[in-house]
């Protein structure tokens, strides 16, 4: 796949979903959820600090969320569903620009083209980070160039999909001896699960009723 791709229209064949549209009063009610609540801070001196940008975007009407698929090259999480993002460099001043550079690097998305809605809960991941998630509304369509070292695909996924019951699952795994709680989010072929399955629960839970 060339590393320059614009998202293409999917055919939707889902059965019909309650429909959530990326309008301006939607994006409002979300980032004044995001802002009044009390947000959780982890700090642990012996993980990595990392941040992601998680993008909103309308597409026909719809809301959706683009996620990545990484390539098998890279050190951590090959070949997983993720969201656009890294480590945290001193350089960056702060998280919110990490995530923002991070999405430059690996989809070619333009730090001024993307809107901080607001911030999620740090997360703790198996593999010892410390990841600081950012709500983004992104234009549509869009020219993203990926990263041919980190990023396979893009995959989007209307919310109204992750918003059916269906979609979801979890599961205790035995992990080293001891037992963790896993979500699943099933989106045709893809399977969304670990951190950003739980980057992502988190935010469908805090969605503004519609």
């Amino acid at each position: 796949m060339s590393p320059r791709t614009r998202v293409q229209m999917n055919r939707v064949d889902e059965k019909p979903l309650p429909m959530r549209c990326c309008e301006k009063g939607f994006v409002e009610e979300l980032g004044s959820i995001l802002e009044k609540r009390e947000r959780r801070r982890i700090e642990l001196p012996s993980y990595t600090h990392a941040a992601v940008l998680i993008p909103l975007y309308e597409k026909e009407r719809k809301c959706h969320i683009l996620f990545t698929k990484r390539t098998q090259q890279v050190k951590h999480h090959k070949g997983q569903i993720s969201f656009p993002g890294g480590v945290y460099d001193e350089e960056d001043r702060d998280f919110r620009r990490t995530a923002l550079r991070e999405a430059r690097e690996e989809i070619g998305l333009n730090e001024n083209d993307a809107r901080i809605i607001g911030v999620l809960d740090d997360i703790v991941t198996v593999t010892g980070f410390i990841v600081t998630p950012f709500v983004g509304l992104i234009p549509y369509p869009y020219s993203f160039q990926l990263s041919e070292i980190e990023i396979e695909e893009l995959i989007e996924v209307p919310l109204s999909s992750l918003l059916d019951k269906q979609c979801f699952s979890e599961r205790v795994i035995d992990d080293a001896g001891q037992k963790r709680l896993v979500y699943n989010y099933q989106y045709r072929e893809h399977a969304i699960w670990g951190a950003t399955a739980l980057m992502l629960k988190q935010l469908l839970e805090l969605l503004p009723s519609q």
